[in-house]
């Protein structure tokens, strides 16, 4: 284990997806600030600001989509090992397509504990054995292990967004203008719409926070906009970083399972996630000191590894969920 500790650079990869993307800024973090490590970090275009001034990165290598298959990965991996191959390789995403990598890899190479068999396992036979395992290290915590003998406490890896002063000024314009000052922010969007409430709960719970007299903004990207015709609807009006500005300055997030919830833990913004189909053995519970989990109890919970099977039973779990449940949570935050 020493060997891995030995190295001060790495060329570290993270595809994947804005929420698996975002978990890995704490632990590159924590492995800076503890041991000087400085890291090459290969992640899609898409996803590369959420690197940006991060202390721990001194260079970020984005892939396009369309570089992601066949003989175009294959070029793209051949540049890395000419570029980079001195340097150590750390897998933070163990997928076939990084695997590859590794394999042909010139210097020493680490990857994290995926705990893919666990999981695969846990699926299939709901053991207490394999929930335990599981349960006992968040993503967070598995990306750890790939330099680690065991994982640093939750708290050491939480992920971190650096913004600019000009980025925070920004936004507190941009909240100026629609007239607002700490709102409650709310992601209504899910990948996989099983993970997230219907757009009717979502429009219940606005009209009840308003009614309570809290200020309210709905954030995030999707083809269906909650409330296009609502100017505090600013769906598909903000990029990541001026997304993740807008949250330092609300009072919460009230989110499924998503990239946006993380995203508002690594700039310290409490979150309220509502957890349905996928569950703590998953490792994406938010690990923010003032973050609340609502895990909705169902027998068949989880139902797949992402959340993005159809639901088997009459409802889906989120159905159960009323405004009244989720707006009662926000009364829970402390300033």
């Amino acid at each position: 284990m020493s060997e891995k500790r030995n190295h001060k650079e790495y060329l570290a990869i993270r595809l994947g997806v804005l929420g698996d993307v975002i978990l890995t800024t704490g632990v590159l973090n924590y492995w800076h600030v503890k041991r000087g490590m400085r890291f090459h970090m290969v992640t899609r275009s898409t996803l590369a600001p959420i690197f940006e001034h991060h202390p721990a990165v001194s260079q970020i290598l984005t892939v396009h989509d369309q570089d992601l298959h066949g003989s175009a990965w294959l070029s793209f991996c051949h540049s890395l090992r000419q570029n980079f191959g001195h340097l150590p390789l750390l897998d933070l995403h163990k997928n076939l397509r990084t695997s590859f990598l590794a394999l042909t890899w010139p210097g020493p190479k680490f990857s994290y504990a995926k705990y893919s068999l666990e999981r695969r396992l846990f699926l299939a036979t709901r053991h207490n054995f394999f929930s335990t395992r599981l349960k006992k290290t968040n993503v967070p915590q598995r990306y750890s292990l790939a330099l680690e003998n065991y994982p640093p406490h939750p708290s050491l890896l939480r992920p971190k967004i650096f913004l600019t002063p000009e980025e925070l000024q920004l936004a507190t314009q941009t909240l100026h203008t629609l007239g607002l000052t700490r709102p409650v922010a709310i992601h209504p969007y899910a990948t996989h719409p099983a993970k997230s409430p219907a757009p009717k709960i979502w429009q219940q719970v606005i009209q009840l926070l308003k009614s309570q007299g809290h200020e309210v903004i709905i954030i995030g990207h999707n083809p269906k906009p909650l409330a296009p015709n609502w100017n505090q609807d600013l769906t598909n009006t903000t990029s990541l970083r001026q997304t993740a500005a807008l949250l330092c300055h609300c009072y919460c997030l009230i989110s499924g399972d998503s990239g946006p919830m993380h995203l508002a833990t690594a700039i310290n913004t409490p979150v309220i996630a509502l957890f349905g189909p996928t569950t703590q053995e998953w490792g994406f519970y938010p690990s923010g000191p003032k973050d609340i989990v609502y895990q909705l109890a169902c027998p068949k919970a989880p139902c797949s590894l992402h959340g993005q099977n159809n639901c088997t039973q009459t409802q889906t779990c989120m159905e159960h969920l009323t405004s009244e449940n989720i707006v009662a949570l926000v009364q829970t935050i402390s300033d």
